[in-house]
């Protein structure tokens, strides 16, 4: 006796590839809604830096991370800067010395900023980060050559299109050129100028003036 096999007709692999393509489609678009908001938290990482600045100089007309009067207006626990009117200390500085780190105790405690104002070690101090896990600093020393300003505000670890689209949002598209520059890897050098997002498997260091 023969056995008869039936395949699937035309119109069924039809559908099933109908199914296919919304199922890819749908992920594709969710994927892009995901990267859309890390993006947007990203870009409000560098537009709250000045807010905390100008909202803590209006309140106690000093410099966050600088203010040497700190230990007095907040108690034992926070770190007094040194008062000489600037931000010292790298943006990506974990040390517990520098101003650097210290402006993020200060604009917590004012409650300008969210996070833990422990900064008794650097563990409990839970400095900033992006929506990738990368740091988030501030100095005010230009971190890559030919950037000019008075603030610099730095993310690291950025994948090459969250950052060519972060500056699209905030800049000229360009980590070259403008107000925000890029360097591939986790760190900056100052002595080297911006790259263009070109490298699509690199993540980037990005920096905006202000």
């Amino acid at each position: 006796m023969r056995n008869q096999q039936s395949g699937f007709t035309l119109v069924e692999i039809a559908i099933v590839l109908v199914i296919i393509g919304l199922l890819l489609g749908g992920v594709l678009k969710g994927q892009e809604l995901i990267n859309s908001a890390k993006v947007k938290n990203m870009a409000n990482d560098f537009r709250n830096v000045p807010l905390f600045i100008y909202g803590y100089q209006d309140k106690y007309k000093r410099l966050p991370g600088d203010d040497s009067s700190a230990t007095t207006r907040f108690g034992a626990a926070a770190k007094n800067g040194d008062g000489k009117g600037s931000i010292d200390g790298a943006w990506d500085s974990v040390a517990l010395t520098d101003e650097s780190v210290f402006f993020w105790q200060h604009v917590r405690f004012a409650n300008l900023a969210p996070g833990s104002t422990d900064f008794s070690v650097i563990a409990n101090a839970s400095l900033p980060t992006n929506a990738e896990g990368g740091k988030v600093g501030i100095q005010m020393t230009p971190p890559i050559k030919g950037m000019t300003g008075t603030y610099y505000v730095c993310s690291q670890s950025i994948p090459y299109k969250l950052a060519e689209q972060l500056d699209i949002t905030l800049d000229d598209g360009n980590g070259a050129t403008g107000t925000m520059r890029a360097q591939v890897g986790a760190a900056t050098d100052d002595q080297k100028e911006g790259v263009a997002y070109a490298a699509a498997n690199a993540t980037y260091t990005v920096c905006m003036a202000f």
